[in-house]
């Protein structure tokens, strides 16, 4: 049973939060441990569809200074928000927290922005990507994005794509500052030191060429793209096609139309929670593969990078700033997917030497520039600025 209620002095927000899946709950739960290690104490409130509406579950106390509760969602906002400011205002009045963080544009960010200002307290929002890249387009709520982003003491981002996005819609009257604050990968779990997986428990023979792909599968991450060169490519490789992970359920996705020839070389792990089984099976791989049609910066490049690997990924969002064509890895026009099959096969036209160098150089970007301890240093930064 962890703490019910300490002198705390920041509120972590977000609505995905592990166990959840997905790169959002991946980069909160690291980003609020991380907080917590710097010597804050830190509450997080989760919203939760996993639990009865309106109902909050016990605190899950993750270091004496890292404590979770979770909110359980109405199907509507406008009864989850209103319920939300109500428990937020209770915790505030026994706490006087210092800072609010919204990890997410919304709600996290809306909510840490609007709490704030009602507090009298300091705000930080943290865009991630996609939150601003589909808002930004009917249904989103544009004014609700650009009125958080406007009103936020302090704005981070996970790239520099994105921070320009953001300075744009501030306007060019704006003063405030976009600190970039690159998403961190751990990189003894991820490294190339580890044993891959046995083939053979996978049923995938010696002989086979693997191409992988690591996180929920759905149409922002290119999926017709990579299905459709691999498929075309089994007629005369002998390439399997490893998913790491779940594809996003869909009634259209084109995985049920590919033939019973091409599905015997389609092996999907589905979820994996021990990050350490990730990197197993991507060592599998003998070229990782990211067709993203938009980006933040994706964790599982960052991942297969930093187990050595050789990535052919899209030039979307951030992706750029991580891989330097023909050095660290490959990249590919998003106005070109067409020709992902092409470019598969000019990979696998390389000597094995000039494979092996990009595969540690690409490791090499991560330990220089996307290590936990870089991040650290990032957001120490942050928090002074925050004046907190």
């Amino acid at each position: 049973m962890g703490r019910i209620f300490a002198v705390t002095s920041f509120l972590f927000l977000c609505d995905r939060y592990p166990p959840d899946i997905g790169g959002v709950a991946v980069s909160g739960g690291r980003i609020s441990r991380a907080i917590a290690q710097l010597g804050y104490t830190v509450d997080v409130l989760v919203w939760s569809r996993h639990l009865p509406s309106g109902s909050v579950s016990a605190p899950e106390s993750i270091t004496d200074q890292l404590t979770v509760w979770r909110l359980g969602v109405y199907r509507q906002w406008d009864m989850t928000l209103p319920l939300t400011l109500n428990l937020l205002e209770s915790w505030h009045d026994r706490q006087s927290y210092r800072a609010v963080w919204g990890h997410y544009l919304f709600p996290g960010g809306f909510v840490a922005v609007y709490f704030a200002k009602l507090m009298g307290i300091k705000s930080t929002v943290s865009v991630r990507g996609n939150d601003l890249d589909r808002a930004l387009f009917p249904p989103g709520d544009f004014a609700r994005l650009q009125w958080t982003l406007a009103n936020a003491d302090q704005i981070t981002s996970v790239s520099h794509d994105l921070a320009h996005k953001i300075y744009i819609l501030l306007g060019t009257n704006t003063e405030k500052k976009v600190l970039v604050i690159n998403n961190a990968v751990d990189t003894d779990c991820f490294s190339p030191d580890h044993l891959p997986m046995d083939r053979s428990s996978l049923g995938i023979p010696d002989h086979a060429i693997i191409l992988g792909f690591s996180g929920e599968l759905r149409q922002k991450k290119g999926q017709d793209f990579l299905l459709s060169a691999w498929s075309h490519l089994t007629q005369t490789l002998p390439l399997w096609l490893l998913l790491i992970g779940e594809p996003r359920p869909d009634p259209d996705s084109p995985l049920l139309l590919i033939s019973e020839h091409d599905r015997t070389k389609l092996i999907i792990t589905g979820h994996l929670k021990e990050p350490l089984l990730v990197a197993r099976h991507l060592l599998l791989c003998d070229l990782f593969l990211l067709p993203s049609l938009w980006e933040g910066l994706p964790n599982a490049l960052l991942e297969a990078m930093a187990c050595g690997l050789c990535c052919l990924a899209s030039d979307a969002g951030g992706i750029p700033e991580v891989i330097s064509h023909g050095q660290d890895g490959f990249l590919l026009p998003r106005s070109q997917l067409s020709y992902l099959g092409v470019a598969i096969q000019e990979f696998f036209q390389l000597p094995p030497e000039q494979k092996s160098a990009i595969g540690r150089r690409a490791r090499q970007k991560i330990l220089a520039n996307f290590s936990f301890q870089t991040e650290q240093q990032y957001l120490s930064k942050c928090l002074e600025d925050l004046g907190v």
